[in-house]
């Protein structure tokens, strides 16, 4: 006997490749492992989908928030959608009533309902760190531009030119970062500190496919990293030896950090609407970061120590927890010693220093517990976490325990930090 067909119909979610700049933030937002990805595409696996929407507002280009009406029997495969290089079309009612969905049911789509909290392998809850991080950004934030440029935008890249590419940690066997400024010339590109470009990187991969763009986080200020120019910087790690000691060559990466000056880049972008710094007077600003992850706060720096030098504004306190492997490998290590210490707070986390303890920005953080409690309290300051996915849970743990510890109600903090636009977790 034949089994019966289940004709139940779903909205199915699924991202975009065309607009989709791989930034890996909705696979390390995704409570229930349910997307994925290889060299081509990132995609979502309908079986595993609860629907919890954890993924889409952080998503920097709108990518992510695609959804087709599919009866449950014909759901798109992750094999499929792997192999894409665009989405496919809405299925029409009579393709849906080809696949035995019958026209009365058609309008009996599953409603996108918030999924089951997480819980361990013991059966309790799991903290949950990606749900106190704000999709909004501060209430005095300036405006955002995002999407100027892009494949679906009406002009679809940028050509920018290199006029920058300088080392800023020695070089060592396994990687090494570079800064590197690129001029847009007369073409507007208005950027904001904590937003993000795209590179496009020339020629194809093994499949003949062009290369996707890579996304990288902006390290200068909003009037450019020369004070009045069109132009902006940016923070880029290559690596250059996996753990094995076999060489690697990333294809992003590599391309730019061997940019000589008078080289052109193809642009997308800006991305981010969120990930932005308060303007208001008084402000205060806590900056967490590893490696690279600290792109966005030399930009947020710099622009309140252009402001300071101005006298145009009083700003508030910086509070800086910076880490690395070692001191080699920490950028800006040079740059960061003569910022005044009246200015910004320093605090520099190390954890493969010879014959030293290993250290991370959360020890420094629970160090200063009962600092970070009074900024907690305090409704002008502002908390900025961008780095490794791997930092994010032990980060707003210390958080957590600064704020319990002075005998605040984390459950109440925590929804309002995210309510405020307060806590901002950019993790990869």
């Amino acid at each position: 006997m034949d089994m019966a067909v289940d004709v139940r119909i779903i909205k199915q979610h699924l991202i975009d490749p065309e607009i989709c700049i791989r930034c890996n933030t909705c696979e390390a937002t995704c409570p229930v492992d349910a997307i994925t990805h290889d060299s081509n595409n990132y995609v979502v696996n309908a079986d595993k989908c609860n629907l919890c929407m954890a993924c889409v507002p952080p998503c920097p280009t709108g990518s992510i928030d695609n959804w087709r009406s599919m009866p449950v029997h014909r759901a798109y495969s992750v094999e499929e959608q792997l192999g894409w290089d665009d989405l496919p079309p809405e299925l029409t009612p009579s393709e849906l009533e080809r696949m035995g969905v019958p026209a009365e049911q058609q309008a009996e789509v599953a409603p996108a309902e918030p999924g089951a909290p997480q819980t361990t392998a013991g059966g309790e809850t799991a903290f949950n760190s990606a749900q106190y991080g704000s999709t909004i950004p501060p209430w005095s934030a300036a405006h955002p531009y995002a999407n100027l440029y892009g494949p679906k935008a009406a002009h679809k890249h940028l050509t920018a030119t290199v006029v920058g590419n300088v080392r800023v940690t020695e070089v060592g066997k396994d990687n090494d970062t570079h800064h590197i400024v690129l001029d847009f010339g007369s073409t507007p590109f208005p950027v904001l500190e904590g937003q993000s470009i795209g590179v496009v990187p020339p020629g194809a991969d093994a499949n003949g496919r062009a290369h996707h763009p890579r996304q990288y986080s902006i390290a200068s200020p909003r009037n450019g990293e020369r004070a009045g120019y069109n132009n902006l910087s940016l923070t880029i790690k290559r690596v250059l030896e996996d753990p094995l000691g076999q060489p690697v060559r990333g294809v992003a990466s590599n391309y730019m950090c061997d940019l000589k000056v008078g080289d052109t880049v193809q642009v997308i972008g800006p991305f981010g609407t969120s990930f932005l710094m308060p303007n208001h007077p008084r402000s205060h600003l806590v900056m967490i970061c590893t490696g690279t992850g600290s792109a966005p706060m030399r930009a947020m720096t710099e622009w309140r120590r252009r402001l300071r030098a101005s006298g145009k504004f009083e700003g508030g306190k910086l509070l800086l927890f910076f880490g690395a492997r070692t001191q080699e490998e920490l950028p800006y290590f040079g740059p960061l010693q003569n910022l005044p210490r009246d200015f910004i707070d320093i605090n520099l986390a190390f954890s493969r220093t010879a014959g030293a303890p290993k250290r991370y920005v959360q020890d420094l953080m629970r160090e200063r517990s009962a600092d970070l409690a009074v900024l907690l309290s305090d409704p002008n300051a502002y908390f900025y976490v961008c780095g490794l996915k791997a930092m994010e849970e032990g980060v707003v743990l210390a958080l957590r325990d600064a704020a319990t510890e002075a005998g605040l109600d984390w459950d109440t903090l925590g929804a309002t930090l995210k309510r405020d636009g307060r806590l901002h977790l950019e993790t990869y």
